[in-house]
């Protein structure tokens, strides 16, 4: 179905051949040879840089070698014409024909046109959110939410088999003042006068109510014990609640998990212990002392014997402590124990989305990843860098309803989960991103959701149109792939096609980088390409896709469209974005 990957197969078919005969080294690795549409569009169809990816082992220049591949490439029927460009970049153009026959293609799979098996069924780990159960979610999680959401679909497109994880860090100093908090807002709802929250506690409104339902279960029962007492129920108690209420959160974006794993679990089940012990007994923890760190105060650094991992056997700046100075672990520590756990559970490939706060972590945890599971695992981190909030291009940082942080649910109820999750992705996700809620109220090319959410519903309008004009003209997938679509014949309905066919090689490039953004990008080009042809056909009215004139044209054009609603509805399945019929 990828086109691109077709003509991948006869190139590295022909490199065979010419080592066979002795012109190339045999077995020459191809592996680097890249197939792809050309930048410039006026080079041709298809691109590929095999003869300068070759060169080097076959000893010859790449010119030389560019020649011998586009003389085999010319011998292939559909190949209309081969160039050789600069140094050695071949340029294809293939016959009218292999575009034409793609909408077909489009229109016999569907939705699910794009899906290919280079993940074979194998298992990921995608670990996301993560949000500390502290307090409701803010926008900028929403960021990595999406993210990861749209990576996993991405990636189960592309043929792994994705595990959805969620991380509780239900352990620590922070979860310990979260349910002292509760406990000030437990004594408040029993009546009694409780006074300002200290400024080292979480004064939030939202515990408020959970301090209410925890009177209701546990009366006035805990109110009078001893903090060793109480502690632990208010602990586990604010815990469940706040994952409730995240849980709330990411339903209300489409978002669900398929683990949710504790990290007091780890404490509990001594996982930390055991994982710290099998480093131990391969020499790969020593009581040691580190330097102080760049940028830090001498006067600031307490210089003391540590229980040290030795991280830069893997690649780590320095070796990170295990311990803390009061000889509880770490959470480096606790994070160790939670990936080769995910390891244990048959997960070797793990990806974790963290914000841009933790970029400095992950030589660390990959080095962890490497050592604990003797090289067998690997970890891919991928970082979220912030959201801007924005207004008319002014920030908005408090909440108009509570004078406070602005919320993810608070951004979701106002703009639409399908405005939020498209708005994550039009950036790089190691870029910061401006979310402006002006902007995605704008019913303008500016705003990229309504841009492509107009192409499928302009689209859809033509089939409506078409159906209204030839009653009884049989417009399902199975009779419009049957039309004939060598009627498709104008430049711009050519150049809308290469972008349809497109989208299966785009599946595989985004899945193989884990770049869901790339996805956006593409809609967004589609789009483009689509309501310029549309405008076309007001300039000139025989490239319009309805002819009351002219039935067989019609039926082809309609073909035509059919696939961009096709390619655009698969593309937004992916990014969890309901696809519109109508632009209300």
């Amino acid at each position: 179905m990828n086109l691109f990957a077709k003509y991948r197969r006869t190139i590295e078919q022909i490199v065979r051949e010419l080592g066979d005969s002795g012109f190339l080294p045999k077995e020459l690795d191809t592996e680097q040879i890249a197939v792809e549409p050309p930048r410039d569009r006026s080079h041709g169809d298809i691109a590929t840089n095999a003869a300068m990816v070759l060169a080097k082992k076959a000893m010859l220049k790449p010119r030389i070698i560019a020649e011998e591949i586009s003389k085999q490439l010319r011998k292939v029927h559909e190949v209309e014409t081969v160039d050789v460009a600069g140094p050695g970049f071949i340029n294809l153009r293939v016959n009218a024909s292999v575009w034409q026959r793609q909408i077909e293609l489009i229109l016999e799979a569907g939705e699910s046109y794009g899906d290919c098996d280079l993940g074979g069924g194998r298992s990921i780990n995608l670990e996301f959110v993560s949000a500390n159960p502290t307090g409701p979610m803010h926008v900028g999680h929403a960021r990595g939410a999406v993210i990861g959401d749209v990576l996993a679909e991405l990636l189960g497109k592309a043929g792994f088999d994705v595990t959805r994880e969620y991380y509780i860090n239900d352990a620590g100093a922070q979860i310990d003042s979260l349910a002292r908090s509760v406990h000030f807002r437990y004594r408040e709802a029993l009546g009694e006068e409780v006074g300002k929250i200290p400024d080292e506690l979480y004064p939030g409104d939202y515990l408020i109510d959970i301090g209410r339902r925890f009177a209701l279960e546990h009366r006035d029962s805990l109110k009078v014990e001893s903090e060793a007492d109480w502690l632990p129920p208010i602990r586990e108690f604010v815990v469940e609640e706040m994952m409730s209420l995240i849980r709330d959160d990411l339903d209300a974006l489409g978002i669900s998990h398929n683990v949710f794993s504790s990290e007091a679990m780890l404490h509990r089940d001594e996982k930390i212990l055991e994982v710290v012990n099998n480093l131990e007994n391969r020499n790969l923890v020593y009581w040691g002392r580190l330097e102080v760190p760049k940028g830090k105060k001498s006067e600031d650094w307490e210089d003391r014997e540590q229980y040290l991992f030795r991280s830069t056997l893997y690649g780590d700046d320095v070796d990170r402590p295990l311990k803390k100075s009061d000889g509880t672990w770490t959470y480096f520590a606790a994070d160790v124990a939670y990936h080769l756990d995910k390891f244990e559970r048959g997960f070797d490939e793990m990806i974790d989305i963290w914000g841009a706060d933790h970029k400095g972590y992950i030589k660390r945890m990959q080095a962890a990843v490497e050592a604990s599971t003797g090289g067998e695992g690997s970890l891919d981190v991928r970082i979220c860098n912030l959201v801007n909030l924005m207004e008319s291009g002014k920030p908005v940082r408090m909440s108009k309803r509570t004078g406070k942080l602005v919320t993810l649910r608070e951004v979701v109820d106002e703009v639409g989960k399908d405005v939020v999750r498209f708005m994550m992705l039009i950036r790089n996700n190691d870029a910061p991103l401006d979310f402006d809620l002006k902007q995605v109220a704008d019913k303008s090319r500016d705003n990229p959701v309504f841009y492509v959410q107009y192409a499928h519903a302009r689209a859809c309008s033509v089939l409506r149109n078409v159906q209204e004009v030839f009653p009884g003209l049989a417009l399902d997938d199975a009779d419009l792939a049957t039309a004939d679509m060598s009627l498709l014949a104008d430049e711009a309905e050519l150049a809308l096609i290469r972008l349809l066919a497109g989208w299966p090689r785009l599946v595989e490039t985004a899945a193989s980088a884990r770049e869901p953004h790339r996805v956006a990008y593409f809609l967004q080009e589609l789009a483009a390409e689509f309501h310029g042809l549309w405008n076309m056909g007001h300039e000139d009215p025989t490239l319009r896709f309805l002819l009351a004139e002219n039935e067989s044209l019609t039926r082809s054009r309609t073909a035509l469209v059919r696939g961009v609603c096709i390619v655009i509805a698969s593309g937004l399945q992916v990014m969890g974005v309901t696809p519109v019929e109508e632009m209300r």
